[in-house]
Formats: C-alpha cells, structure tokens, sequence
C-alpha cells in the first residue's frame, strides 16, 4: 500500500488518481502509523514552503516523514515535497526544511524575457539512470509549476537536469528516495509510468 502524505496543502486527489489509474493502491493519510506500516511513501506539495513545513510540523509528521526515509522503503517527493527534504528555503524568508538532504531552494534569478513561475511543459535530460526513469526517453518533457529550485550541496545527487534560463537540478535520487521538481500526476503518460515504475520499486 502506498501512503500519500497529506498536510494540508497540495493536489492530493490528482495524485492519488495517478496511482490508481495505473493500478496501484494508495489512501491518503497523516496518520503516523499508517505511514509507518506502508511499503512505499509519497510526499506531495504545491504552495509555500514556509507554510508547508508550518503544516508539517503542526500534524506531527516531521518524524514519520523523517522514519519513512531512514526506513529504506521507497519515497518519492514531487515539486514543493522535494523541496521540503532540503536544508533551508530562500521563499520568502529564510526557512528551515527537513534537512534530509543537504542544500538550499533558491528562487530563479534569470533573464527577465523569462516568466517566473516556470510553468508549462519542458525538457528532462537525465543525469544518472534512476529506475523510476525506465521506459520513458531521456529528453521527454514534463510539467512544471514552480518559482524556486533546488541546489543539493552534493551535486552527484542529481538524477535529471532542465534548463529554464539556467540549468537546475529538476530530479534528485538517493538509496530509497527519489524526489522531482516537475509533477508526474500532471505529466500524462511519461508521468503515469514513472508513477506505475514507483509504485512497483523495491
């Protein structure tokens, strides 16, 4: 069963359906032990950081958040769920994240030609072979919604790059973590199989 983390923010039921319409079963929860018992976990997000983490914190998931990724079980992280697993965020304010991977969010400071959020559909070139990615094309576009990226303090996390004005780090993987910047619910069939490719990860 896969548990889709719910803090209060975020587009949980477009997530949820992805699952279900490749066949996997997820229930949305922010019940601690039913993130515990699950065999793979989903941090989602769409907002603010600050306002995530306030969320986060005020449910009581920090530690199961926290226990899920030291468990080893799969964990996969999408648009502000990436974010929130680094060190601190400039959205804003300084805001401290979980601190589960080492870095900084920075706001996109680019040419002004340029729309900030990033929105719409863009190129993902891989950097490592993740297998969330097997099946879909290196290149293949995805959606994104987002003002701010992340800069792992590692760089040899990175699993895929996109280039907006500059080139970001739009996918990290770690062991049992993966986490995106784009959304795979809202990316159609490249989306649908990494979330189908999620879904059976061991």
């Amino acid at each position: 069963m896969i548990a889709i983390i719910d803090y209060g923010m975020g587009n949980l039921r477009s997530v949820s359906k992805a699952f279900e319409a490749v066949g996997h079963q997820a229930v949305v929860t922010r019940d601690a032990r039913v993130i515990g018992n699950a065999g793979h976990v989903v941090l989602p997000g769409v907002g603010a950081f600050g306002d995530c983490m306030a969320n986060i914190e005020q449910f009581g998931l920090v530690e199961p958040i926290r226990a899920a990724v030291q468990s080893g079980k799969p964990f996969l992280g999408i648009c502000l769920g990436l974010q929130v697993l680094f060190t601190e965020s400039e959205e804003f304010g300084v805001h401290k994240g979980l601190d589960l991977i080492s870095g900084t969010v920075k706001r996109f400071g680019i040419d002004p030609s340029l729309k900030v959020p990033h929105m719409g559909w863009n190129e993902v070139r891989y950097e490592r072979r993740c297998p969330l990615f097997d099946g879909i094309a290196d290149g293949a576009h995805w959606y994104f919604v987002h003002s701010y990226y992340v800069q792992p303090t590692d760089r040899s996390l990175a699993a895929a790059t996109t280039t907006y004005g500059t080139t970001f780090v739009s996918a990290v993987w770690r062991d049992n973590v993966v986490a995106c910047q784009f959304h795979p619910e809202k990316s159609q069939a490249v989306g649908l199989r990494l979330i189908k490719n999620f879904g059976a990860w061991k």
